[in-house]
Formats: structure tokens, sequence, C-alpha cells
């Protein structure tokens, strides 16, 4: 296969990958969400694109830290979680909640660069 084919190959399976799974935020199944907030991240792109990002920062930076920050960074999840779940479907809110959440994992990762050499 030429590299113009496994291009094409391979930009068609990552769309029918996402075709196939329409119910699926990044951090939680729309399928079965159950409160307000979950279910205004799922009926809404942009705030499933928050969702997106905010989860895979976390994904990523979860497993660069050391026992403790581990769970400090669990704890200000399940924090962060909790706070969201108060906006209920206030998109404003839970906007506003992503744009923090996201701008805390990533000062996460800056802080780490900081530490570094790696």
């Amino acid at each position: 296969m030429n590299g113009k084919a496994y291009c094409i190959a391979a930009a068609a399976s990552l769309f029918l990958a996402n075709v196939s799974q329409p119910s699926r935020a990044a951090s939680f199944d729309c399928a079965k969400a159950r409160t307000g907030d979950e279910k205004a991240v799922c009926a809404d792109r942009a705030l499933n694109d928050q969702d997106v990002e905010m989860a895979v920062l976390y994904r990523q930076l979860k497993p660069l830290l050391g026992m403790g920050a581990r769970g400090d960074l669990e704890d200000a999840q399940a924090a962060w979680l909790k706070r969201r779940e108060g906006c209920a479907e206030d998109r404003s809110c839970l906007s506003k909640a992503y744009e923090e959440r996201v701008l805390q994992l990533r000062n996460g990762f800056e802080a780490l660069a900081k530490r570094g050499p790696f």
C-alpha cells in the first residue's frame, strides 16, 4: 500500500470509529448519562469537545505523578466533577468549569516540565 492509500485508509478508519460511537463522550458513556450536566455535555458538541480535552489531559497527567500527587489529582478531579454536576444543564456554567479544569491540568504539566530534565 503506498503512502497516499495508507493515509486515506487511516482517515477512513478514524472517521468510521467516530461514527460508530455517537453516544460516547470522553469521560463517560452518554447512553448512561443520568445527571443534567452529563446530559448537557452529550447534547452539546462544544461541551463534548471540552470534555474530550479535559479527559485526555487528566488521563495523560495522572500516570506521570507520584503517589501523593496522584491522589491529590484524583481528589481534585472528584471535587471538580461535583462542581460540574452542580452546574446541571447550565451550559455557560459547564463551559466555564471545563475551561478552569483544563487550565489546572495544563498547569500540572507545566509544573512537571519545570522539574525536568526527563
